[in-house]
């Protein structure tokens, strides 16, 4: 004759119950709990109508279970997915890493999740693909963070989902469908502004590289400030890549009696001043250095680095209020931009005498 034993594991000598071989359920945490699923359904959903003290007896079974709530099946019960997909650009640059953060963390207190795919080229196909293998986990909409011409192209009306770029802020590459941008021309023409207030007779770019929105409006904003003092219409002074080795090679194209330069991103103007520097040109003592991005790090260089701020916190809200006008059947409304104040710090100064 057999019997069922109820046994207890020990471990250190001390008894434990028998652990679960499956992913505790809602039915499991009312039964510990000694209530109906219903209640347990109230209180992980917020939802209120609960007395404290069972309250408190139902969070107190789901960490001793461990019970997690399965978002996947609510959503699915929902008649949505609660998933908004990004696709960015494969690089370690801070500026889309940034936005990529702040459009999490909007998302997350809007009540959705955000899944991810990287384009690790910037041709249309790779952002096509990435945005189908998105669209395979029945996201909502996308946002596309990377405002290049690759992206540009790949529009809402086809894919059958609100599709938002981040940050398409140029009017003569419009996305087809909704964008939020940064005021990219309005930070580049500050910048120029101040160095040339600052009494500089003319003012470098060294400008980003082609095919971004940034590069383009960045490079217009700097062309504005030097039109409304007068200066006769200029190139760039070479294209960089984003990084710091970029800006440290473009230190051997700045000109003799160049006496201020305005970068396209923080890291090319740190190894801008750097390849000054190692040619013997002290910055702002002899040539006045501005970059766009405020990274963390800039204040603490030295010089500390006089830069333009993008506020990625308030772009990521912008383009979660937008994209919850787009789910709702609302018109996103016009391109919103988000301001690019100017940092003064310790890299600019006066020409010298």
């Amino acid at each position: 004759m057999s019997a069922h034993i109820l046994t207890l594991d020990t471990w250190a000598g001390v008894a434990t119950l028998p652990r679960m071989t499956r992913p505790p359920t809602l039915q499991d945490v009312a039964a510990r709990a000694r209530v109906s699923h219903q209640t347990v359904s109230r209180v992980v959903n917020g939802s209120g109508n609960v007395r404290p003290a069972t309250e408190e007896r139902v969070r107190a079974a789901i960490e001793e279970l461990g019970y997690r709530q399965n978002l996947s099946a609510r959503a699915l019960a929902a008649g949505r997915s609660g998933l908004i997909g990004a696709v960015m650009f494969g690089s370690g640059q801070f500026g889309p890493q940034q936005i990529l953060l702040s459009v999490d963390r909007a998302a997350r207190a809007a009540g959705y999740r955000l899944a991810t795919r990287t384009a690790h080229e910037l041709v249309e196909d790779e952002v096509r693909a990435c945005v189908g293998e998105l669209l395979g986990y029945g996201v909502e909409a996308v946002v596309l963070i990377a405002a290049h011409d690759s992206a540009l192209r790949v529009q809402s009306a086809e894919l059958g989902v609100p599709v938002l770029v981040l940050a398409g802020d140029d009017p003569d590459r419009r996305p087809a469908g909704p964008s939020v941008g940064m005021d990219n021309r309005g930070g580049a023409r500050e910048a120029t502004r101040h160095l040339l207030g600052l009494g500089h007779g003319d003012v470098a770019h060294l400008a980003g590289p082609p095919g971004w929105s940034e590069t383009v409006q960045r490079v217009l904003g700097w062309q504005d400030a030097r039109a409304e003092a007068g200066l006769p219409p200029a190139e760039p002074l070479v294209a960089g890549d984003w990084s710091a080795a970029s800006g440290h090679l473009a230190a051997s194209l700045v000109e003799p009696g160049t006496t201020a330069v305005f970068a396209a991103n923080d890291q090319m103007a740190m190894g801008l001043v750097a390849g000054l520097e190692g040619r013997g040109r002290r910055v702002p003592r002899d040539v006045s250095v501005v970059g766009f991005d405020d990274l963390p790090e800039a204040p603490y260089l030295r010089p500390a680095l006089t830069t333009v701020r993008q506020d990625f916190a308030a772009l990521g809200a912008e383009a979660l209020a937008v994209l919850a006008r787009l789910l709702h059947g609302e018109d996103a409304g016009p391109t919103a931009l988000v301001p690019c104040p100017l940092q003064v710090r310790a890299s600019t100064a006066p020409p010298p005498a």
